[in-house]
């Protein structure tokens, strides 16, 4: 009996708060913008892309003979498996860097020949997210050595 009395009641009493509140006004802002602020304003591409490392963390590339390196843009047997070659760089100096690339080399290449038909593996080197100054130590080696070459994007795992 009571509800739609009581119903009639919250309705009047929120029709009454809605009357009392004053409506907003907008302020006018102090500080005007004017088109000298606008082409005063530069552009400073340093800040874009911020929050992210420097570099590459890690590259994946393909290792073996040399004649098929690039025969192997497609997934093939071979490269259904995840790699298993992989060297961890981090905390080393450029030098040691190279020193464990050439020494990992020579290991990828042998699996690679007492594998199968292409003779290529994929192998991973992980550079860290660090300064980028060893990442580009390690995009050069790879440049530079002849039975090294960065994976297809189509085989990137």
């Amino acid at each position: 009996e009571m509800d739609p009395k009581l119903k009639v009641i919250r309705q009047q009493l929120n029709v009454m708060v809605l009357d009392r509140q004053s409506s907003k006004t907008k302020t006018p802002s102090s500080r005007k913008k004017t088109l000298v602020d606008a082409q005063n304003t530069v552009f400073n591409p340093s800040i874009v892309g911020i929050g992210g490392k420097a570099g590459r963390t890690s590259f994946v590339v393909n290792v073996g003979r040399v004649e098929n390196l690039y025969k192997t843009s497609k997934r093939g047997r071979a490269h259904h498996r995840l790699p298993q070659a992989t060297v961890d760089l981090h905390g080393c100096t450029q030098e040691e860097a190279v020193g464990k690339l050439g020494a990992s080399l020579e290991t990828w290449v042998d699996t690679a020949m007492q594998g199968s038909y292409p003779w290529v593996i994929p192998a991973v080197i992980v550079c860290g997210g660090g300064n980028q100054i060893l990442s580009e130590t390690v995009e050069a080696w790879i440049k530079r050595t002849k039975s090294v070459a960065n994976a297809p994007k189509s085989s990137i795992y």
